[in-house]
């Protein structure tokens, strides 16, 4: 009897161990897409370009740190902004072809995550949204062009096909 009684807890081990064996697979497989889809967010580098009616840069700027530069800041604690970078020319240029910012953003990638957008983190840091509206309102004044751009970087040892992403 006691062999039988060890036969029959074997052979359910066996059996337990077979369909963990065909079903951790499956699982892990069916899993995995979402892992993957997490793993594939891609960084996504873009250019904010600002063109300022002459006179203002020193209020619109001061304007875009107040604001602009705090979200940017908070985004990058919470991890969605990886880095970015302020340029503004040296010289000038033709007016149809002159900017006075340009902003570079390096992203986690295209979507922010829950809480991390732009107008999240505007509600969350400037509780006074009044305020904000109005200031941001009259950088916009300020503004005479704006584009925002996702740009890639190019890897020169490859052949032109189209983007030639690095």
């Amino acid at each position: 009897m006691r062999s039988y009684a060890f036969a029959r807890r074997v052979l359910l081990a066996a059996s337990l161990l077979s369909a963990l064996t065909f079903t951790l697979p499956v699982a892990t497989a069916q899993r995995s897409p979402d892992s993957a889809a997490i793993s594939a967010a891609k960084p996504e580098t873009v250019e904010w370009v600002y063109r300022v009616k002459y006179g203002f840069r020193d209020e619109w700027f001061r304007i875009f740190q107040k604001y602009q530069i705090a979200i940017l800041e908070r985004q990058k604690q919470l991890g969605y902004v990886k880095d970015y970078t302020i340029w503004s020319p040296g010289l000038h240029t033709s007016e149809e072809s002159r900017w006075d910012y340009r902003i570079v953003i390096v992203r986690a990638s295209h979507d922010a995550p829950p809480g991390q957008s732009e107008s999240d983190v505007a509600k969350q840091i400037f509780p006074d949204q009044e305020a904000f509206h109005r200031d941001e309102n009259r950088r916009w004044e300020l503004t005479t062009n704006h584009w925002d751009l996702p740009i890639h970087q190019v890897n020169p040892t490859q052949p032109n096909k189209g983007r030639n992403i690095a």
